[in-house]
């Protein structure tokens, strides 16, 4: 092989070298000039949002901050480790949130639709009226006697107080008034021998019995 083909190959291997080199710096050549636009768009904007601040910054605040940030490394670590902490609850969390969250929301949506929060809202209102209306001293006599008609409910819901009542009701149903004729001692005296009269006159004398405890203290 003669020295000119040596360099003439030598040239070659060269130019496959530097042919990728060249493709590339084209490359990089188009990119700069396709990211120019964006970068001096981004240098403008950035300009024009450091302007509105320029009145209020100043470099001694940037270096202070910067001289407490490193005073503060350990409780600046803390916080990081703390925000780490807080994440990975939120993470841990998050499925029990999906499968929660939407259960309270139907069950206020329930609360909603009974008109439970209407009836709250009538309550608080009614409380503010009364308030309003009657002073502490008659609140508080209210309250007792609240408390003692409550003590009179737990004597009215005994099963022997209920049947009683729940019999007393069915009365009005039962009964005809407007054929009620004036009584004389004679027609009671027919009456007497009626036996729901003699039944009832028995109930009456028993309810007469009972009522002799209420002369007592």
């Amino acid at each position: 092989m003669t020295n000119e083909e040596k360099i003439l190959e030598r040239l070659e291997r060269l130019e496959e070298k530097i042919t990728p080199i060249a493709e590339s710096a084209a490359s990089i050549k188009e990119l700069k000039l396709d990211l120019a636009p964006r970068v001096n768009e981004a240098v403008h904007y950035l300009i024009g949002e450091l302007a509105d601040i320029e009145s209020e910054f100043q470099l001694e605040d940037l270096i202070f901050l910067c001289k407490k940030a490193l005073r503060n490394t350990k409780n600046l670590n803390y916080s990081m480790d703390m925000m780490k902490t807080l994440i990975d609850l939120a993470v841990t969390a998050e499925p029990l949130m999906k499968s929660t969250v939407p259960e309270i929301i139907q069950f206020f949506d329930d609360l909603e639709q009974n008109n439970v929060f209407k009836i709250a809202d009538i309550g608080i209102q009614t409380l503010k009226k009364i308030g309003q209306t009657y002073t502490e001293e008659e609140f508080g006599q209210i309250a007792d006697g609240l408390v003692r008609l409550t003590g009179l409910l737990k004597e009215l819901t005994r099963p022997e107080a209920l049947d009683l009542l729940e019999k007393a009701s069915t009365l009005p149903a039962t009964i005809d008034l407007s054929a009620a004729k004036p009584a004389g001692p004679f027609s009671m005296l027919g009456a007497m021998g009626d036996e729901k009269v003699k039944q009832g006159m028995g109930v009456l004398l028993e309810l007469t019995k009972g009522l002799s405890a209420l002369k007592n203290p």
